[in-house]
């Protein structure tokens, strides 16, 4: 088990993926709505692979996904974070939120917090978003973070056959795009 860092939000916890989180992964990756985007929906086997290779990322890079858990429940509702695997076109923020949780601003929420993470911890100054072209949920998320479009690539490693738009924006963007999230998310 890894020890690693702990973000909190008002309403979430981001933390290192567990064993434990199984059970969440394979919700995800079971819902053909969730995982149209993220490599399709797979059999528990290679979701177990997947969610060893998030992991692993952390072992290798010293960052990766976070498992989002709700505060006031302690539930599972998915996977927020940095991300840059081999041949990555460049360091990434990327989520995944269970369907049954879309809707309430997790995924902005979370990806806000993981933003601060690598622009304040890991130093990064630019990050991505990489973005199925017809995925117009996870471009709402971007569009909400204050990221820009800055165009199209036609082959993403892994995903060959995908029409991927890139997302991005500097560290000096988030230090202004922050504060109207924040504002946005407070109730």
């Amino acid at each position: 088990m890894l020890d690693g860092p702990v973000l909190e939000t008002a309403r979430l916890r981001l933390r290192i993926p567990q064993e434990h989180d199984f059970e969440g992964f394979c919700a995800l990756m079971s819902d053909p709505e969730a995982a149209r985007h993220i490599g399709g929906v797979q059999p528990d086997a290679i979701t177990w692979r997947n969610m060893a290779a998030l992991i692993g990322h952390w072992q290798m890079r010293g960052y990766g996904f976070f498992s989002v858990e709700e505060k006031s429940t302690g539930a599972w509702v998915g996977r927020v974070g940095p991300w840059n695997p081999h041949q990555w076109p460049a360091p990434e923020v990327g989520w995944s939120i269970l369907r049954s949780h879309w809707g309430q601003g997790y995924g902005p929420e979370a990806a806000g917090a993981a933003l601060d993470f690598v622009f304040d911890r890991l130093g990064w100054e630019r990050v991505i978003h990489l973005i199925a072209a017809d995925n117009v949920n996870s471009a709402a998320v971007a569009r909400k973070l204050g990221s820009a479009n800055t165009g199209e690539i036609a082959q993403v490693p892994g995903f060959p056959d995908a029409l991927t738009e890139v997302w991005a924006q500097s560290k000096a963007d988030w230090a202004v795009n922050r504060a109207r999230l924040v504002h946005a998310l407070t109730p």
